[in-house]
């Protein structure tokens, strides 16, 4: 494995590679319309459609017909006062991006006064039944080389302000950049994985090939912090050299090893598989996180000017992302440790994280031409608060109810 991702680092990157799971919209403003594209990956598609579609039958007439509909029918741009805007939607072709298949369609919006202005576009295609799914929206100005970020949708938010009229400037470029940072971790279902089965034997210490309580909580304070940081950096170092287009490696060959983290920490959770290693295990697979989010703003398409801004923000918005899990879910875990319920939850939680990353490893190898668990891992992404909460309801009776205190983890 190692040797594969060494493999594939030595390529340059490519400016339309964007994650497997993410559709991407890039407009271009000029002085009497916004043109554009709506590039749909094609698995996600078929999920959320619930329709065995391929390269070769999306391109059929009939089918390619019904869902240029489709795209139009969940597509729309109005004024700020909620004036349409005219909307058509054209073409139908089958592109590979960064080895993925994905429908590319032309997308054409008019303004009702023949003036390009700013504008807030509408879109929920895919998202209306697939929670963990998001869209890249980014601007090209008329006379400009380069795409800046505007904005990503997800389930949640469907419409976002697009400033055509200037042009999406840097300090619209650095704070969208912000907010993608925190949306994907806070909505990626397997980086939030990875960082909880980072964390859920932070609290112990291993000992004779299993893990036992530690009492010291400056020592278990520190842990964390080390665990965190050497994520951060992890992530950082390739996030920037890949950004930059120095290194890259393949989408799915990305996501995989991701999924392969996420296994790999769920069984470190269960039994240490590293002594007091958790920190090279999270420095270790942030590389390969770092890659994967190098990929999210490559989907994006910016030129390096707008890149190093929004690389800032974006890296900014991840580590904030990640202080609030650590915030919302540490000191649950450090109470839970000094209960006679820890090693329940642990290993459960370790479990289900296990599960799914060999779900997802399965799928992203293309093992499992569809995932039987993305629903769970959708309703995770939906009810975040919900398991922070179970968590902290757990750690405060196991601590209320003295039986259940013990020495030993």
């Amino acid at each position: 494995m190692i040797a594969l991702t060494t493999a594939t680092l030595v390529t340059p990157t490519r400016a339309d590679a964007h994650p497997l799971s993410t559709t991407a919209i890039l407009l271009d403003a000029s002085s009497d319309r916004v043109t554009g594209v709506v590039e749909l990956p094609i698995d996600r598609l078929a999920l959320a459609l619930d329709q065995p579609l391929t390269p070769a039958t999306v391109v059929e007439p009939a089918q390619r017909e019904e869902l240029r509909r489709y795209v139009l029918s969940h597509t729309s741009a109005a004024d700020q006062d909620g004036t349409r805007w005219t909307t058509s939607v054209t073409g139908g072709r089958v592109k590979k991006i960064d080895g993925v298949q994905h429908l590319v369609y032309d997308l054409v919006l008019k303004p009702p006064n023949g003036t390009v202005h700013d504008f807030k576009l509408t879109y929920d295609g895919i998202v209306h039944h697939l929670l963990s799914h998001q869209i890249l929206v980014s601007l090209r100005p008329e006379g400009s080389d380069s795409y800046t970020a505007v904005g990503v949708l997800d389930w949640q938010q469907h419409t976002l302000a697009v400033p055509a009229a200037a042009g999406a400037d840097t300090e619209t470029g650095f704070v969208a950049a912000v907010r993608l940072g925190i949306r994907h971790i806070a909505e990626g279902a397997d980086h939030l994985l990875f960082l909880v089965m980072l964390l859920l034997p932070a609290p112990l210490l291993a000992r004779r090939g299993r893990w036992v309580r530690a009492d010291d909580l400056r020592r278990n304070c520190l842990r964390v912090v080390h665990v965190v940081t050497a994520f951060a950096v992890g992530h950082s170092i390739t996030l920037a050299l890949a950004a930059l287009g120095y290194i890259s490696a393949p989408t799915r060959v990305v996501e995989s090893l991701i999924a392969l983290s996420i296994l790999v920490s769920g069984v470190h959770a269960v039994r240490p598989l590293v002594p007091r290693g958790e920190p090279w295990i999270a420095a270790g697979f942030g590389l390969m996180h770092g890659l994967a989010f190098a990929t999210l703003l490559g989907g994006l398409d910016l030129g390096r000017g707008s890149l190093v801004v929004e690389l800032l923000g974006f890296n900014l918005g991840i580590e904030l992302t990640q202080l609030m899990v650590v915030a919302l879910l540490m000191p649950s875990l450090l109470v839970l440790s000094r209960t006679r319920i820890y090693p329940a939850v642990r290993l459960t939680v370790a479990g289900i994280g296990i599960v799914l990353a060999a779900a997802w490893l399965a799928e992203r190898t293309t093992l499992l031409a569809n995932n039987p668990l993305n629903r769970v891992s959708d309703t995770l992404i939906a009810h975040p608060f919900v398991v922070a909460g179970t968590l902290a309801v757990m750690a405060a009776a196991g601590w209320a109810i003295r039986p259940l205190r013990t020495a030993e983890a």
